[in-house]
């Protein structure tokens, strides 16, 4: 099988490169924004036009930018227009079977939402401009005359981390990581070990006769308070002591975001809306779908925060 994987300088896409280069029967070529001295990679700007002397039996489109700040031209480009251009590349190159990378956060709403399916209902209105740009490439694939799916995973961290966990960490080690707090039971929610996902990846390219749309997680939901805690004190990091009130942090957020856009500064406010409503609200999912095509995670939820800590851990050592 040959396989065009774009997004391959990036955390999910460079890990599925490293997982499965060399693998028999498997040949990949990773692309990206990034330039990378690796011989089965090309750095391309995917929102222009592009060819390649490469006709790939599937396409993985991992290739996204992620943040949860940026400028909605940004997102325009790098998450909608991108996914155009790998379609006309996919029509022109014989309508390969395409696998793309969407994101959980298209179902989003500011409140606890458990057990969301495959069905619930995305739109109108966005968590953030991301969500908003991630739905909109759906209907880009939706619309592609070859065949196609769409993986929609939540959270996920692992090695290479660079959106999940960093921010939180960073905050930790700065003293700043609230514990946000409203009223009813702690929130919980699914993660998925970015092994289990690029495992999910190459299953969902391998079995030619899946369509359609699957949610993927662990199958492992979490009280998301008490897993960053663990995650904190393993990398000796005390868990949050400061409590802070729903509404207040939210509100804070929102000023944030004003400062930031009015004054045009530069980096991410220190606090976002998206940022407050992940720790403070419920979201676990249906992958009844996906556990009957793909089957159970190859990396337990376990695994996957081992794997994450070695990682730190080796990343700060001096």
């Amino acid at each position: 099988m040959k396989l065009l994987l774009t997004g391959a300088s990036g955390f999910i896409g460079g890990r599925f490169l490293r997982r499965f280069r060399g693998r028999p029967g498997l040949e990949i070529l990773g692309i990206g924004r990034r330039t990378l001295p690796d011989p089965d990679y090309r750095a391309l700007d995917l929102s222009q036009p592009f060819a390649l002397d490469f006709r790939p039996d599937v396409v993985v489109h991992a290739a996204a930018l992620a943040s949860p700040w940026a400028r909605r031209r940004d997102y325009e480009r790098h998450n909608v227009r991108a996914t155009e251009r790998v379609l006309d590349f996919c029509r022109a190159a014989g309508r390969p079977r395409l696998v793309y990378l969407s994101s959980s956060s298209v179902f989003y709403r500011p409140c606890d939402q458990l057990g969301i399916t495959e069905e619930h209902p995305i739109g109108p209105r966005f968590a953030n401009a991301y969500a908003e740009t991630k739905a909109a490439g759906e209907e880009r694939v939706r619309r592609y005359e070859g065949p196609w799916v769409i993986l929609r995973p939540r959270a996920v961290f692992g090695p290479g981390d660079t959106v999940l966990f960093p921010r939180l960490l960073a905050a930790a080690r700065r003293g700043k990581l609230p514990r946000i707090v409203r009223r009813g039971p702690p929130a919980i929610g699914d993660l998925i070990a970015v092994d289990a996902l690029v495992d999910y990846v190459l299953r969902a390219c391998e079995r030619r006769e899946l369509t359609g749309c699957y949610n993927l997680t662990n199958a492992e939901p979490v009280v998301l308070a008490d897993f960053l805690d663990e995650t904190l004190r393993r990398l000796d990091l005390s868990p949050p002591a400061r409590r802070v009130p729903y509404r207040v942090a939210w509100t804070a957020a929102l000023a944030a975001e004003l400062l930031w856009s009015g004054l045009r500064l530069r980096g991410e406010p220190p606090v976002t809306r998206f940022g407050v409503d992940v720790l403070a609200f419920s979201k676990t999912f249906d992958v009844s779908r996906a556990l009957a095509a793909l089957g159970p995670p190859s990396v337990s939820l376990r695994q996957g925060l081992d794997d994450f800590v070695a990682w730190q851990r080796a990343e700060l050592a001096p």
